[in-house]
């Protein structure tokens, strides 16, 4: 089971020590990777809700600092080694996929092979009308924007024509160093997301799965049964969700549903309260997986 920390640019985790205290930590103690969060604006008084939280709204605040999601991973792997930094998720209808390619292979050259591009289509409506982009056109933008990267990331110039997006044969560079590309996890809690990891994904990211496991197994049973209709093996996608890590046996209730990697939040936003509480996780879990 991998371990990985997510929000890891948000709030305090957007000044840079704070952001190399969190990834130095995390490193030293064995925690595998780190996610970052997006938002490009937060429209004021948003209609929207929220689907993580009780109360509809996000925490933090309207006006809570998030940081674009690629220069803090950027910014991480300069000061780290090992771990993995990861987008999770990043809103890719909100971008073109050609900028998307663009910025993940570079990240991926910068930290030696450790990006993970995590992608999803997105929930608050007020920003994709502040973009000038059509919210009900997000899952078909999300789903061909995936296969437009990966013709990018391919070692000769490649055409693309799509609903939203076509070129001819160009060149983009530099090129992934991972095998394959970066691993792309699609995001979600919805059957919808499900079936688009089953189609399109290297992984799949239920970031609640981890507070409702009965939902989390409908949801690999989804994704499951389309791996059945295409001819795809289940096993060929990476199962990450979202946990509190209370104790091992949850880890290994996870481990026995297919989950590959569990996420959770920082354990503190003071520099000692992430230090102790990252040292506490390598001892309490890590270190007995």
């Amino acid at each position: 089971m991998k371990i990985g920390i997510m929000f890891a640019n948000a709030g305090p985790f957007g000044l840079p020590d704070h952001l190399e205290n969190l990834a130095r930590s995390a490193e030293d103690v064995g925690v595998e990777s780190i996610f970052t969060v997006e938002h490009v604006v937060v429209p004021e008084g948003y209609k929207s809700e929220y689907p993580y939280s009780a109360t509809g709204r996000m925490p933090g605040g309207e006006d809570s600092p998030i940081p674009d999601p690629l220069l803090p991973l950027a910014f991480a792997a300069a000061v780290t080694k090992k771990l993995r930094l990861g987008t999770g998720i990043m809103i890719l209808p909100q971008r073109h996929p050609a900028y998307v390619a663009k910025e993940a292979a570079t990240l991926d050259v910068l930290s030696g092979g450790r990006a993970i591009l995590g992608v999803g289509i997105g929930w608050l409506r007020e920003e994709f009308e502040t973009l000038g982009i059509d919210f009900s056109e997000r899952a078909a933008r999300t789903e061909e924007a995936i296969q437009a990267i990966r013709t990018l990331w391919k070692g000769e110039a490649q055409p693309f024509e799509g609903k939203f997006h076509r070129w001819g044969p160009v060149h983009s560079n530099p090129k992934p160093v991972q095998a394959g590309g970066v691993p792309i996890l699609v995001g979600g809690h919805v059957p919808g997301a499900a079936r688009r990891a089953a189609r399109f994904g290297d992984g799949f990211f239920p970031v609640s799965g981890g507070e409702d496991p009965e939902a989390l197994s409908k949801l690999l049973t989804v994704l499951k049964d389309e791996c059945g209709k295409i001819g795809r093996k289940p096993e060929e996608i990476e199962i990450t969700t979202g946990s509190a890590l209370r104790d091992l046996d949850a880890v290994k209730r996870f481990q026995d549903l297919g989950v590959s990697r569990l996420v959770t939040g920082p354990p503190g936003f003071d520099k000692e309260g992430v230090r102790k509480g990252l040292e506490d996780l390598g001892e309490r879990i890590i270190s007995k997986l």
